[in-house]
């Protein structure tokens, strides 16, 4: 198993080596980070000897390392993929991560599977079957309400296979791994991490008779996930890790959003009912706040079933937070006064205002003064001319989305972690016995001959010993209590007890590292649990043939290949989502349920996206309340992968016969 039960992971993620060993200074429980190869996010990878480095200084806490290895792999690849396992594994990481059932065909290392986001886990029946294949935790996909994840953990077993939410950071509007629009339209595909991210692109919509619903609106463009309210339910629904988004994200983001999470589980850990799941706490020099990074505002999504307020339909970029208005415009700069007169502007912030279209407006600047501090006035002069910012007028509403006293703070030291421990000082015969004792219950110990010379005053050696027995301040131990067994307070000099200190702490963190145990490989249950479904199409994403073999050994007897092998040139879903265009448009036929002279004249009838020369229809399948963004594949993307074929023949699973 991965997490006993009455255990909490904080689970951050690491764009590199630097973001993950802040993660865990600023109180991740695991860091989850791309390899060399073969992760989700292409341009995310990391090698051997950085994640090394991350890994060392993560088991230190007992913090854990995953590392994604959740793309669908062609044929060619799983060599690969295989050798890499095995690297990650020998530089010490706790679990890889997977989308590519055809891996569990492979002879991989003893290392713990986790199942990707990728995977897309939506019923009790596909979690159960991903437990009983040897998957130890499982990622549930983002749109499910707190009743169906309570199902979940009632049809899998806690002992076995725990449970992993995202709390926070952007959402991928389509249910994960069930989104082709990118490879459709450019051949990028998004289950081997190279997204072109079709949903953050504005688009009309017209209905069945060609009429304009929307004009230019970001309609799959979802606000960013924020469960900071909802971690409690969560918990009694059996979640037990809790995983923040952003293998692309900066350091910034990467601290501020860990040490939000940190301080709203610890307050929960510390009723008493449950632990964490690493050593150590957490100290910060700021208070975190998830309004200062990169958001598109927030939503709590489905967890409470489905919100009207879901999505980022006016811009994908942050809009921030507002900080006061217009009252004044020069050439060169413009004056605002601020809400809150206590509020201060720095040179370099970012600020924007929409303008009459509702499209966001970025302003720099380069400088920022306060003219009229009692009435909070501020004079800005931004990098670019004053004449370039359209609507720009007094009155107008600003927001700050970039604040660079606060980017400075978190550019500095701004955490600390450390393990409580409990000192013995001891006479013995020939000097002084050293023992430390850390919150986990391991023991360093180190000895030193010297003389017993009595202090001439009594009160001060005590106080002495006590002060230069708790400077651990270079470690990551911190002093809960410091014993005395001596018959008197003898005097013992710096010299002697700071090298005795030191001989202890290494014994200690070589007694954790030896006590460090890596999390197990869970074993499928025999026979070969059967798979809930015996007919997979192309969205099961099977595009190798160890993947085909793993599915007939689960007893499936039609196995479509990935949409990546290009066999479906005609019109299919592209994108599978919770969210409903017609409904975030006030056009749902349940909506209108009831409403006197609306009953029955709306209809779930399919809508049309455009943006620029692409065209995308939506069908609406109610039963699910689901929607189906449907398209075909380009004859550009076709023809490019024939000349590439024709070019480097690549193997991977097919079920026509090859052209």
């Amino acid at each position: 198993m991965s997490l006993a039960p009455h255990q909490l992971e904080l689970l951050s993620p690491a764009r590199d080596a630097a973001i993950g060993i802040e993660a865990i200074n600023h109180g991740a429980d695991a860091v989850y980070i791309g390899g060399p190869a073969f992760g989700a996010r292409a341009t995310a990878g990391n090698d051997i000897r950085e994640l090394e480095r991350l890994i060392a200084h993560a088991h230190r806490f007992h913090s854990r390392i995953f590392v994604t290895l959740n793309t669908i792999l062609r044929d060619d690849e799983l060599e690969d993929a295989r050798r890499m396992a095995w690297q990650v594994y020998e530089a010490g990481a706790d679990a890889l991560i997977i989308q590519d059932m055809g891996l569990l065909e492979l002879d991989l290392p003893p290392i713990q599977l986790h199942a990707s986001t990728q995977t897309d886990i939506r019923t009790p029946e596909k979690a159960r079957f991903l437990q009983d294949a040897g998957l130890s935790q499982i990622v549930l996909a983002r749109e499910l309400d707190l009743a169906q994840i309570a199902a979940i953990r009632a049809a899998t077993d806690p002992a076995r296979c725990a449970i992993e939410f995202f709390v926070h950071g952007a959402l991928c509007v389509a249910y994960s791994g069930q989104c082709f629009i990118s490879h459709a339209h450019t051949g990028r595909s998004a289950n081997r991490g190279d997204c072109n991210q079709a949903c953050r692109l504005p688009y009309e919509v017209l209905d069945g008779q060609g009429r304009i619903l929307a004009h230019e609106k970001h309609v799959l463009s979802m606000k960013d996930n924020n469960q900071s309210e909802n971690l409690r339910p969560l918990i009694a629904a059996g979640v037990r890790s809790f995983k923040i988004e952003g293998r692309y994200k900066d350091m910034g983001y990467v601290k501020n959003i860990t040490a939000h999470y940190r301080k709203l589980l610890d307050e929960i850990i510390e009723e008493g009912e449950f632990t964490r799941a690493a050593s150590g706490r957490t100290t910060f020099t700021f208070t975190p706040d998830p309004q200062q990074n990169f958001n598109r505002e927030f939503t709590d999504y489905f967890v409470n079933g489905r919100q009207e307020d879901i999505g980022a339909f006016d811009t994908p970029k942050t809009p921030g937070r507002a900080i006061g208005w217009v009252t004044q415009i020069g050439d060169k700069w413009f004056e605002l006064e601020v809400s809150d007169k206590a509020s201060e502007l720095h040179n370099g912030d970012g600020l924007c205002y929409y303008d009459l279209q509702k499209e966001l407006v970025g302003v720099h600047l380069n400088r920022a003064e306060c003219v009229a501090p009692k009435k909070g006035i501020w004079r800005v002069f931004p990098k670019n001319e004053i004449a370039e910012f359209k609507d720009l007028r007094k009155g107008l509403t600003i927001n700050r989305n970039r604040n660079m006293d606060w980017v400075r703070t978190l550019d500095k030291k701004s955490s600390e972690r450390r393990i409580g421990l409990w000192v013995q000082l001891s006479e013995t015969p020939d000097g002084f016995a050293l023992q430390l004792t850390d919150e986990d219950g391991f023991v360093g110990s180190a000895r030193t001959a010297h003389p017993h010379q009595a202090a001439s005053d009594a009160a001060q050696a005590e106080a002495t010993l006590r002060e230069q027995l708790g400077r651990f301040g270079a470690t990551i131990f911190t002093v809960h209590d410091i014993a005395l067994g001596l018959s008197q307070p003898w005097f013992i000099p710096a010299s002697v007890l700071n090298p005795l200190r030191r001989e202890a702490v290494a014994s200690l963190e070589d007694a954790r590292a030896k006590g460090f145990v890596r999390l197990p490989r869970a074993t499928p249950v025999e026979p070969p649990a059967p798979f809930p479904e015996d007919t997979l199409s192309y969205l099961a994403n099977v595009f190798n043939h160890k993947a085909h073999d793993f599915y007939v050994k689960h007893g499936v007897q039609v196995i479509d290949a990935a949409y990546e092998s290009k066999e479906e040139e005609g019109e299919v879903s592209l994108m599978i989502t919770k969210h409903c265009v017609r409904f975030s448009m006030s056009l749902c036929p349940k909506q209108a349920k009831g409403v006197i002279g609306v009953k029955g004249t709306i209809k779930a009838e399919p809508l049309q996206l455009i943006n620029g020369r692409e065209k995308l229809k939506l069908v609406f399948d109610c039963k699910p309340c689901e929607m189906h963004v449907v398209g075909k594949m380009k004859k550009s993307v076709i023809a490019q992968h024939q000349r590439e074929m024709q070019e480097q023949p690549l193997q991977f699973y097919r079920t026509r016969p090859q052209a």
